[in-house]
């Protein structure tokens, strides 16, 4: 469960002071100890002071994932050829699209000429540059290959922007299935039955039980319709609320492994990222503590990070990568026999790359099926509606002309 943090510490450059999300004080030490940051005092925000915060932050534009993909791939071109770090960040200043990245570089400008190191300047825009982000680059920084780092922290943000763009691909066909049918129903319930209603009430015939029940539902929508939109908003509100705090971020989270068929496609997803953030930490000198520190916030998913930060502590208390691993008994057995095989030959981080790509495959098959297995449900599903619609409209109509054309005969 990630928690906020305000801080103070010390600096090459001085004091500095700033506020981080992290799963614990310990782990927030970890994150300020990579950034080059002695920290001071490391205490829990107080809900008050964050709901206190001006309205302008929540509608502050955000930059997007593909503005910082871009961004590290030419910072790193950039690097590779020798032009110095300020020239750099001045021209890619001058040719981003977006007005805040441009906002954001310019600040990061500003800190570096007035001495504070790449990794701090950056940790000031937090919503811009994740932990696992300021990590590496703080690596770079140590070890005069900043360059390699951007391009590595390139690809890592390539593969996760492919990723949500399968999901969202799979996602598409099902909801406009699903918005479609509803728009169907409002449009029966405010528009269709009523007309019919009218029709049926001036024959006084002996309704179908399918009909009646179409007919109360129509009359509860047009009449407490307003009743509808507030309970769906004000359950949607509790829902955000619910899952805003740490608990309910962990439950929501732990329910979503859970589900039938996506909980497998989750499950593959958080490891490809587990695997992919852990190996790349690896490959750049992020020692394996803190590497489990940083890759634990970076999973999108509490109930997982929950664990890696267990696995953590159980590395510290002296136990192998391998045991610390199968405790948390959210990994694969072919990721233990990787991390196993890894610790054995000193290459975790190629065989992790390795258990990443796996995934990835089998993530993207998963997603390209998804839409094929839920098809089946989705047209079952509006069978059943058309065929309720047809046995409430069409046979008291069927009825009532059999019934006028025995009376004309």
């Amino acid at each position: 469960m990630t928690q906020r943090f305000a801080w103070t510490g010390h600096t090459p450059q001085g004091s500095a002071s700033g506020v981080l999300d992290a799963v614990h004080a310990g782990a927030a030490a970890d994150t300020l100890v990579s950034r080059g940051i002695t920290p001071l005092t490391i205490a829990p925000c107080d809900t008050a002071d964050l709901a206190a915060q001006p309205w302008s932050a929540w509608f502050e534009p955000r930059v997007a994932p593909m503005d910082r993909l871009v961004f590290s791939r030419q910072l790193s071109t950039l690097l590779r050829a020798g032009v110095p770090i300020l020239r750099a960040l001045a021209g890619l200043q001058d040719t981003a699209t977006s007005e805040k990245m441009r906002t954001t570089l310019a600040e990061v400008r500003r800190s570096l000429e007035s001495g504070i190191a790449l990794s701090m300047s950056l940790a000031q825009h937090p919503r811009v540059f994740d932990n696992f982000y300021l990590a590496l680059v703080r690596v770079g920084e140590m070890t005069g290959r900043l360059d390699e780092v951007f391009l590595r922290l390139f690809h890592h943000q390539e593969h996760e922007l492919f990723m949500r763009q399968q999901i969202r691909s799979a996602l598409r066909y099902p909801a406009f299935v699903v918005g479609s049918m509803v728009a169907a129903l409002v449009v029966i319930n405010v528009m269709v039955i009523p007309a019919f209603a009218t029709v049926f009430q001036n024959a006084g015939a002996t309704l179908p039980l399918a009909t009646r029940v179409l007919l109360a539902t129509s009359r509860f929508t047009l009449e407490q319709g307003w009743l509808l939109v507030l309970t769906g908003l004000g359950g949607a509100a509790l829902l955000h609320a619910w899952h805003a705090t740490p608990q309910g971020r962990l439950r929501w989270d732990g329910w979503m492994l859970r589900l039938p068929v996506a909980g497998a496609i989750v499950r593959k997803a958080m490891l490809a990222r587990f695997a992919r953030s852990f190996a790349l930490s690896l490959r750049s000198g992020v020692p394996l503590s803190q590497a489990l520190t940083v890759v634990a916030q970076t999973v999108d998913n509490q109930h997982i990070a929950r664990r890696i930060d267990a696995m953590r502590e159980s590395v510290e208390r002296g136990e192998s990568l391998l045991r610390a691993a199968a405790v948390t008994g959210i990994f694969t057995p072919i990721v233990l026999q990787m991390l196993a095989v890894g610790e054995e030959t000193g290459a975790v981080d190629e065989l992790l790359e390795e258990v990443s790509e796996l995934y990835r495959n089998e993530v993207g098959y998963e997603l390209k099926s998804l839409g094929a297995r839920l098809e089946p449900l989705l047209i079952v599903f509006l069978g059943v509606l058309v065929l309720l619609l047809a046995l409430g409209v069409f046979l008291p109509v069927w009825e009532l002309s059999r019934t006028a054309f025995a009376k004309s005969a």
